[in-house]
């Protein structure tokens, strides 16, 4: 078997050069992107609604505090390339194609810098909008008694 189908069904890059070669698993990518995309402002979560829930039902338990830099990220790793897909959830009132554009060229800078691998495409899908909930009012205090 070929070292570049090896590379491919163990789930790595291989980076060869005539002093030898590296190989970069695709989980590595795949965190690399997550937490690229997690440091753009206006991003307030990652992932679909269906993975957001089993993470925070995840994040119950202990240990669990931290949302996966996984979450919402798929990558396919080439030889010397990757394809990043990704789902965000920004927050009410940013220009979403603004903060789009920006995880798309952080995502690109961080796994390129990183890894080596030249990153053709970064598909950025917003899933949803968070809306900041209003800030509990107080109960009125309750009313002077008639009569004393």
């Amino acid at each position: 078997m070929s070292e570049t189908s090896t590379a491919q069904k163990t789930g790595s890059s291989e980076l060869v050069t005539d002093r030898g070669k590296t190989a970069i698993a695709d989980a590595v990518v795949t965190k690399i992107a997550g937490m690229a995309a997690r440091e753009v402002a206006g991003v307030h979560d990652m992932g679909t609604s269906g993975s957001r829930a089993v993470g925070s039902i995840r994040e119950r338990f202990p240990g669990g505090t931290q949302p996966s830099p996984a979450q919402g990220v798929k990558v396919e790793v080439g030889e010397r390339q990757a394809a990043i897909d990704i789902d965000v959830v920004t927050e009410y009132g940013v220009p979403i194609v603004d903060v789009s554009q920006a995880v798309r060229d952080n995502v690109i800078n961080r796994v390129e810098s990183m890894t080596g691998l030249q990153v053709t495409e970064v598909n950025v899908s917003v899933d949803d909008v968070f809306i900041e909930p209003p800030p509990e009012i107080p109960p009125p205090p309750p009313p002077e008694p008639r009569v004393q």
